[in-house]
């Protein structure tokens, strides 16, 4: 569920950090701005961000915070990890992974296709990665809740999806070129807040962060 959590979070930043621009109020969003984010995808290469995650728990009093950095390259190379307070993270390549947690103090590799969890996660980020609407859309319904800065919340329309997930809340910058929010509400009324910042946008990656 974590892992799912985190390609929620990160294929929702990647698809909505290219630069939506929504404008006038309105309940649903206008075919428009999908056209425009499809056009603009094409022209994402990489993404880079460092990133703030904030879980919310009925079990605990205090807010449970770690800190982290998320790296993308088009077409499906992804790594993310958690930097503080104990270093762990994944990193998925082609059909391949990798994952680490200090903890343990053990780094393993795995084929994609016999990890039913990272597996899903590699699915949602290459459909989101390709700007596919059309089933985006099927999958969520989508309201803008304001305009300026964009607000969009997200209801899941399947079963299987809503089963665990209430909905999910985007923000963005005042300019509208990258996400500064992402908010995955659980059923159970718990919640995970990431915040991304100094993202970039087609900056030049290091090949050994894959």
């Amino acid at each position: 569920m974590r892992y799912l959590f985190i390609a929620i979070a990160a294929t929702f930043f990647f698809i909505f950090s290219i630069g939506a621009q929504v404008t006038g109020a309105a309940q649903a969003p206008p075919e428009s701005v999908f056209q425009q984010l499809q056009r603009t995808a094409s022209g994402v290469r990489t993404l880079s961000s460092d990133f703030v995650q904030e879980k919310h728990l009925s079990m605990f009093k205090t807010v449970v915070s770690s800190k982290g950095r998320f790296n993308f390259n088009k077409p499906d190379q992804l790594r993310w990890e958690i930097t503080a307070p104990v270093a762990s993270g994944f990193v998925l390549k082609g059909d391949k992974g990798r994952r680490w947690h200090a903890h343990t103090g053990r780094t393993e590799s795995f084929q994609i296709s016999q990890e039913p969890v990272m597996k899903l996660v590699a699915d949602q980020l290459l459909s989101w990665a390709q700007a596919d609407f059309a089933r985006i859309q099927k999958e969520y319904r989508i309201t803008v809740l304001d305009d300026a800065p964009v607000s969009l919340r997200l209801e899941p329309t399947s079963a299987t999806t809503a089963g665990f997930l209430r909905y999910l809340l985007v923000s963005f910058s005042p300019d509208g070129r990258y996400v500064r929010t992402v908010e995955v509400h659980e059923q159970d009324g718990d919640f995970t807040r990431i915040k991304f910042v100094n993202t970039a946008v087609n900056k030049p990656l290091k090949a050994d962060l894959f």
